[in-house]
């Protein structure tokens, strides 16, 4: 017994459930998603294939040290030890931290179980190994935790944004060139920790009556 064939060409069962009004939708979703992924693994391949023998040593050397945000911790406590205005950036950019490191592992890593890169497989020269983590790749912890701080740290202080943005900037990098991360993890990191730092400006601002509210535009980086 042969079962129809529709006008698109598709043999289905008559047994089975009718294609649903929400199938096109969810097929055009798929493929964005699928070139999506294509671009961000081509994406690591080429950072992955690029010759830095200078910036090898460097980047690695960065990734190392924001473990566990340590650059921001350490950069915290000078800004404790200046003015009032100082102290309170240090405090919002702990506080931002915080909730980025929550957001990301308690939430990001456990919702989406993306895989880490095959360092191994892309060829990235053992000149850049940091010691690959056992989490979930999705989305960069050290990016997401990075960012909140320059960004919380930036809209109180913001003489302060540029070289944090900066900062921020290169420690996300510096996942990708090491190859703990895909591109796109770096990317959802970025945005996770703009949206934690606004939750610590926020949090920071209804604590202290009478205190006008920060701007909610960052101008952080």
């Amino acid at each position: 017994m042969t079962h129809p064939t529709h006008a698109d060409g598709v043999t289905r069962d008559p047994l089975g459930p009718p294609p649903g009004p929400r199938s096109a939708p969810r097929r055009a979703l798929a493929a964005v998603l699928g070139e999506l992924r294509a671009v961000d693994g081509a994406l690591y391949a080429a950072v992955a294939a690029t010759s830095t023998p200078a910036l090898d040593r460097a980047l690695r050397r960065l990734s190392y040290a924001a473990d566990h945000s340590k650059i921001s911790l350490g950069i915290a406590a000078a800004l404790a030890l200046g003015g009032a205005r100082a102290r309170r950036a240090a405090l919002v950019g702990v506080g931002a931290v915080a909730v980025a490191s929550a957001a990301t592992n308690l939430l990001g890593k456990r919702l989406v179980h993306r895989a880490r890169p095959d360092r191994e497989a892309a060829r990235v020269t053992v000149d850049r190994y940091v010691p690959m983590p056992a989490s979930a790749s999705f989305p960069s912890g050290h990016t997401a935790a990075a960012v909140a701080f320059a960004t919380a740290v930036g809209v109180v202080l913001p003489e302060a944004a540029v070289p944090l943005g900066a900062l921020a900037s290169a420690v996300g990098y510096s996942r990708v060139h090491t190859g703990v991360h895909y591109p796109g993890d770096v990317a959802a990191g970025a945005v996770l920790g703009i949206a934690s730092a606004a939750a610590a400006l926020a949090a920071a601002s209804a604590r202290v009556p009478g205190r006008a509210r920060q701007p909610s535009t960052f101008t952080a980086w």
